[in-house]
């Protein structure tokens, strides 16, 4: 344990867009919060996984990056202060009758106690499935990589691309203008890819501008981290293909972690919640964004948004029971134009 129980109102696990945006929504209430990250920055899946990848549907955003939709989020929690606590796990979790508290432990040894819990995790701990040969883990982050975090590290070279699902071929898609060669590698000539994205995919290989190896990566070349050749197992039999970087999308494994020894109900390994406040079974834990199960549910941003919006009422109730909640809209409330410093 590290020094001395953080006290706050909420404490946070997760800090995607989801988990940003429940900041906005306590912080208008006057609630402080504290914020838990297994990753090393915020933003999630979104800063994670497709920071460069264009996204439509945030209501009044007609297109803006993952990266451009966090970076927009924290701009708007910046007057409520949250306090991030990164690369450090949520792991044990205990109700302290007496205060009345929830007592949340992280991996790193952080200590919080808070009325409110919320866990607005997305999928939970999300691991990419790593290339099964070997040798991969001596190229891991040098050449071979699980997730594009800059497209530039991609120009200019010799690139292939393994999976058959919307990962795969919207990167070959955003790469193949950029990179030097690419090519796409897939154990069967079918893909799990939207149409569109498949077809654009066969237009360019018609075209020789993507080469297309139907077979099955079986060993890495090279030296000192840096790939010369992927070794493929084709029908015609074994082939040596030439890359400098390979990226490998074979899908993310979704776990809860720790999280699923909280005494949470569950449904499909997500976290069943009420429609009316997205609280758990355990009064004082609410879970919102797509780790989160209702009747209807739907696993989009601006959902998680709303559902985040309704917490926030109910945890209100919870850190201050002895005022009254006043419900004010931020285009005419003075107090709310106060808490966002633009009064």
């Amino acid at each position: 344990m590290s020094g001395e129980p953080i006290r706050t109102d909420i404490v946070i696990v997760g800090a995607g867009p989801v988990g940003l945006f429940a900041v906005f929504e306590a912080g208008l209430l006057g609630l402080q919060c504290h914020l838990v990250d297994n990753l090393d920055r915020p933003g999630g899946q979104c800063a994670e996984l497709y920071p460069d990848k264009p996204i439509y549907d945030i209501p009044a955003i007609p297109v803006c990056t993952g990266q451009e939709l966090v970076d927009r989020l924290l701009q708007q929690i910046r007057p409520f202060e949250p306090t991030f606590h990164l690369r450090q796990m949520a792991e044990k979790l205990e109700w302290l009758e007496e205060e009345r508290l929830w007592r949340l432990t992280t991996s790193a040894g952080t200590v919080f106690e808070s009325p409110v819990v919320v866990i607005a995790a997305g999928a939970g701990c999300f691991v990419p499935r790593r290339l099964p040969v070997p040798e991969a883990e001596r190229f891991e982050g040098r050449s071979l990589f699980y997730a594009v975090r800059r497209r530039a590290d991609f120009a200019g070279r010799r690139i292939l691309i393994a999976g058959g699902g919307d990962s795969a071929l919207d990167w070959l898609l955003t790469l193949e203008p950029e990179a030097a060669e690419i090519a796409l590698v897939h154990r069967r000539n079918e893909f799990r890819a939207a149409p569109d994205s498949v077809e654009k995919m066969r237009r360019l290989v018609e075209a020789g501008r993507v080469k297309l190896i139907i077979g099955q990566i079986t060993g890495l070349e090279g030296e000192d981290g840096e790939l010369r050749a992927v070794r493929i197992r084709t029908k015609e039999g074994e082939i040596e293909h030439p890359c400098e970087r390979l990226l490998a999308f074979y899908g993310l494994k979704m776990e809860l972690g720790p999280i699923a020894e909280w005494g949470l109900e569950l449904h499909e390994n997500r976290i069943v919640v009420d429609t009316e406040a997205f609280e758990t079974n355990r009064p004082g834990i609410f879970a919102i964004g797509d780790i989160c199960w209702y009747p209807g549910k739907l696993k989009l941003i601006l959902s998680g948004f709303h559902e985040g919006a309704l917490m926030a009422q109910k945890a209100f109730r919870y850190c201050r029971p002895d005022e009254k909640l006043v419900f004010r809209y931020t285009t005419s409330s003075t107090e709310l134009h106060k808490r966002l410093g633009v009064a």
